[in-house]
């Protein structure tokens, strides 16, 4: 049984329905890629996952999303716990205006943590889990907006870290990025899916076949497949899976 399993999940922003009858299983850890062109749902459904869909007003979800077994949407569940579990990392680094160990720091700070040895360790267990310590050992108070774009995003990655989450939920952390940046990010990943679970919405084809075990591809709204990424990318079932993965639309 996956981590995370969506079963029958709709969701709408007013009347306009943005995702279709979802049905997915993610295993834990795993680099599960969701693919499909721009508005098809891939980004709603992400959002899902750690209910960054509840501060938009007009949505309205049904359908279950199951996390270690219990309805997420359920009346009384602890978003706050779950945001915890499921860390986001956006499309465009956004480091916090301050240091950077203090951009590491903020999460566990904000969750009870005084101690300043053991905020020593995680900023620096953060950083070498997302392959920047070595570049930043000796800059940490230091402006974090002084980094490069790939390094900013590789700060985001270990601030998400800091707070030990299970689940890595990642919204094209590449897409802004030069290709060398890009590489490192996706060399992370590999790295990362030892300890965690992480979903990626990727554009680029090569990358989701290059990174990810598990596809799934949407579109308008509705995953029109999903299964082992070499099975999807070399043996769909469906012509319109073919159709997109080959560049015929899209």
């Amino acid at each position: 049984m996956g981590i995370i399993i969506a079963k029958n999940l709709n969701l709408y922003y007013g009347n306009t329905q943005a995702l279709k009858n979802v049905n997915i299983d993610i295993e834990k850890n795993s680099v599960t890629a969701l693919i499909g062109p721009s508005g098809c749902g891939k980004s709603t459904f992400l959002r899902t996952v750690n209910r960054m869909n509840d501060l938009i007003d007009s949505v309205k979800i049904d359908g279950e999303v199951l996390y270690e077994g219990e309805n997420i949407y359920g009346s009384d569940y602890d978003v706050i716990g779950l945001r915890k579990k499921v860390g986001m990392v956006f499309q465009k680094a956004n480091p916090f205006p301050m240091s950077i160990y203090e951009n590491i720091a903020y999460g566990p700070k904000i969750h009870g943590v005084k101690n300043k040895k053991l905020l020593d360790e995680i900023v620096e267990k953060s950083l070498k889990g997302a392959v920047l310590w070595d570049e930043v050992k000796d800059r940490l108070k230091k402006s974090a907006l002084g980094l490069s774009g790939g390094q900013q995003q590789r700060l985001c990655i270990a601030r998400t870290l800091a707070v030990e989450p299970e689940v890595l939920l990642m919204d094209e952390p590449t897409s802004a990025l030069d290709p060398i940046s890009t590489l490192k990010i996706e060399e992370l990943m590999d790295v990362l899916k030892k300890k965690y679970t992480v979903i990626i919405v990727t554009h680029n084809m090569q990358q989701a076949g290059r990174i990810s075990d598990f596809t799934a591809f949407f579109l308008n709204g509705e995953i029109v497949e999903s299964g082992k990424t070499e099975e999807i990318f070399y043996k769909p079932k469906d012509k319109r899976t073919e159709d997109y993965i080959t560049g015929r639309f899209g």
